[in-house]
């Protein structure tokens, strides 16, 4: 087992670059290459390919996994796949953060771990394979990443919309729309903490807690799916 960042992304992915260089560049940030004598070239213009052959390579995938899909859901699961979070969780399974290059200041600050550091690194990653090994290269590693998440579409598009996603169950399911209620906002006014409840008519289906009214509905909103999702599973084994 190797201790070499670079390499052990190497593994993730499964392939070797034929242009090691590439690989080296995606993996820069601009705050390193700043601080050099001979700035060697950063990752920002392989991010800016590799956004761009993400959202092709995205699509095709979709379009040849569910030749049933209209318009509309393709456009929303792409959406999925791509948001930001997504490409964070996508990064780290890669172990992207432990290849980066930072300048010190970006080190100490937590750069390693900053979500727009990875978001950036696996798009520039992907605009390096594309550089390095061509459309096909993009396409495995973007398929690998995916596959067991397309296995679950409503649960993908519930974690990116939990309050649409929410609403659309209600309704098909009860024919009522969930309302969300304030319950109590406790703290500093600089750090308040919202408790929430959602309400489907006069049952309750979850309470949380969060820093906004908006985190507070939208993390209840994704608890009471999950709710309605074990309640259905239970109904049907009986």
């Amino acid at each position: 087992m190797t201790d070499d960042p670079l390499a052990i992304i190497v593994q993730h992915l499964g392939r070797e670059f034929q242009n090691p260089s590439l690989l080296k560049q995606a993996m820069t940030h601009p705050s390193y290459s700043a601080e050099q004598t001979v700035p060697p070239p950063h990752n920002q213009r392989l991010e800016f390919l590799g956004d761009a052959v993400l959202g092709f390579v995205t699509s095709q995938l979709l379009f040849q996994r569910f030749p049933d899909l209209d318009e509309g859901m393709l456009t929303r699961v792409r959406s999925a796949l791509t948001r930001d979070q997504a490409l964070v969780e996508y990064a780290r399974q890669l172990e992207l953060g432990n290849g980066l290059l930072l300048g010190k200041g970006e080190e100490q600050a937590g750069g390693r771990e900053r979500p727009s550091n990875l978001e950036d690194a696996f798009e520039a990653l992907l605009g390096a394979l594309l550089l390095d090994a061509g459309l096909e290269a993009v396409e495995t590693v973007c398929r690998n990443l995916t596959e067991s998440i397309l296995d679950d579409i409503p649960n993908l598009l519930a974690a990116e919309n939990p309050k649409g996603a929410l609403q659309e169950y209600t309704q098909s399911h009860f024919h009522l729309a969930p309302t969300y209620e304030v319950l109590t906002v406790t703290g500093p006014e600089h750090c308040p903490e919202f408790a929430v409840r959602v309400m489907l008519g006069e049952r309750e289906l979850a309470r949380t807690n969060g820093p906004s009214r908006r985190e507070a509905e939208r993390s209840g909103a994704a608890l009471a799916l999950q709710h309605l999702h074990r309640e259905k599973a239970d109904s049907h084994e009986d």
